[in-house]
């Protein structure tokens, strides 16, 4: 596996990392902790040296696996989670936005012992809290690194004012927002800010929450407990309109004796040499699937056609049901 650096922070990870949400929520039941425990030493064993959790994932039960799943590796990998919730003390559920220093303090001491570590290697503010300045959000995170507890800071999510303010205060490593060929909003003003400021890029939902993968269509059933039963670009009648941006990746892949899903993350690869894309699955075949982008080489030729055709299609559905989409910060 080869390994990128995160903008000039110095932090240095395996191209493509693993998300761990869905291991424990977000696309169903939690799936079996020893499965999942195999599953990410599996990737640990395939060079993956970069793995994303949250408090909120659960809450607080996929930090629980991914910390005992990584525990013989300590000093090995890095690993990543984020604070920012209010949650609901008798539900669990998230309760709104809470970025208090007071509390990103509290969340933090609870992660660590959670992911059995002496320092998070890259905290995350996972949302932008309209309501706490983010100098003062910054400002915590630099005491914090400076009192040993972290390493590197992140937002997600974040607008280009924010992520300037912040970088200010305590520079910041990396940004984790949504990137794919069906949502190219980051090429707007993000990547250059990114590039001017020496930040890297976590692209989350490399494969567009599995649309991109090609094994979903418009007849596709989720559980019940799904969060793509309440995305618009989940409808039916998005997932059949979007339809042309699988069709474009599935003639790419093609040609190159690949799948559409590898060919979305080489696509990713091919943005920017500080972009390390995140796929999360639940299946070893479909990490080994993943983790084989990064050797699949799209020439400049492959990068125009892909650009010239995506550029006609017209992504039908908002990514974010209209509550989520409040809390991004823009």
């Amino acid at each position: 596996m080869q390994t990128r650096q995160l903008g000039k922070s110095g932090l240095e990870v395996s191209a493509i990392g693993l998300g761990c949400m869905g291991m424990s929520f977000g696309y169903g039941p939690a799936h079996d902790k020893q499965e999942m425990i195999a599953l990410m030493r599996a990737a640990v064993e395939s060079g993956v040296t970069f793995f994303d959790t949250a408090e909120v994932y659960g809450p607080f039960i996929n930090e629980e696996l991914v910390g005992e799943a990584l525990a013989p590796f300590r000093g090995q990998v890095s690993i990543a989670t984020k604070f920012g919730f209010k949650l609901d003390p008798e539900t669990g559920k998230q309760a709104g936005l809470d970025s208090r220093p007071s509390h990103i303090q509290d969340v933090v001491e609870a992660s660590l012992k959670r992911l059995r570590v002496d320092t998070i290697d890259l905290l995350y503010q996972h949302r932008v809290d309209p309501d706490v300045p983010i100098e003062d959000v910054a400002g915590t995170v630099k005491d914090l690194i400076q009192a040993g507890k972290v390493k590197y800071f992140g937002l997600s999510e974040a607008g280009v004012r924010t992520i300037r303010r912040a970088n200010a205060v305590q520079p910041v490593t990396a940004l984790q927002s949504e990137y794919s060929l069906w949502w190219r909003e980051p090429e707007e003003e993000i990547l250059a800010t990114l590039e001017e400021l020496g930040i890297g890029f976590v692209p989350f939902s490399p494969l567009g929450r599995g649309y991109l993968t090609g094994t979903i269509d418009e007849n596709t059933s989720f559980d019940s407990s799904d969060m793509r039963n309440t995305v618009p670009r989940f409808a039916p009648e998005s997932r059949q309109a979007n339809r042309a941006v699988v069709d474009l990746l599935s003639r790419i892949a093609a040609s190159k004796g690949a799948t559409p899903a590898q060919i979305a993350i080489a696509w990713l690869l091919a943005q920017k040499p500080w972009i390390v894309p995140i796929p999360g699955t639940t299946k070893l075949h479909r990490l080994e699937e993943n983790l084989e982008s990064a050797a699949i080489e799209l020439t400049i030729s492959d990068l125009a056609e892909i650009y010239e055709a995506a550029s006609k299609i017209a992504v039908c559905g908002a990514r974010y049901s209209e509550g989520a989409q409040r809390q991004i910060d823009r």
